[in-house]
């Protein structure tokens, strides 16, 4: 089994493509080794590797973002952990527990239920036009509300914490929203509830 890695946007992410699906739809975060043990034995493997601080499922992806310690320390035990997964021929997910149910739309969303067609179109372009580019630096944005002429939305993996995503938030999703849907003023990142 070959891995492949690549870099982010996020110095302190790396994207690690094992050649295969990783979960079938839906997006998987993991933020601490509690909720990664519950939900996924890869993501509890990668979890406990010291250095390494989120972990992030997509299509065809892995993402680690580490602390301070330099990647030639952590990478051997990251791709270790991932081959010895895939070989094992485990589920990536735990059973009841999916990428997609889990926290792909973390939180509710809110929006004023007059602005129900501008919603559906911002989600329509946010899928469509933003989130395969987003998924190609190993992260994912997700639309949390609707306010006042600002869009909220909320940046994981490699987007989350990434020194750039203020520049994707403003110069390019920003641009894009207000040229397809001029009743939209700003763009604005939010936390995961």
């Amino acid at each position: 089994m070959f891995i492949q890695t690549e870099v982010t946007p996020n110095p302190q992410t790396l994207k690690f493509l094992p050649g295969r699906v990783v979960l079938e739809e839906g997006t998987a975060e993991f933020l601490d080794i509690d909720d990664a043990s519950r939900r996924s034995r890869l993501a509890a493997k990668l979890m406990a590797v010291d250095g390494v601080t989120a972990v992030f499922f997509g299509y065809d992806f892995v993402t680690v973002t580490k602390d301070e310690t330099g990647w030639q320390h952590l990478k051997p035990a990251i791709l270790a952990a991932i081959m010895e997964h895939f070989l094992s021929g485990e589920p990536v997910m735990m059973a009841g527990s999916t990428g997609a149910g889990a926290d792909a739309d973390s939180g509710e969303e809110f929006f004023d239920q007059n602005d129900e067609a501008l919603v559906s179109t911002i989600k329509e372009l946010l899928d469509t036009r933003v989130r395969p580019a987003v998924a190609q630096d190993g992260g994912d944005i997700t639309f949390r509300g609707f306010r006042d002429g600002v869009v909220f939305l909320n940046m994981r993996g490699s987007c989350a914490g990434c020194p750039s995503s203020t520049a994707t938030l403003k110069h390019g999703i920003e641009n894009l929203l207000r040229h397809f849907v001029p009743e939209v003023e700003a763009v604005e990142a939010m936390e995961a509830a």
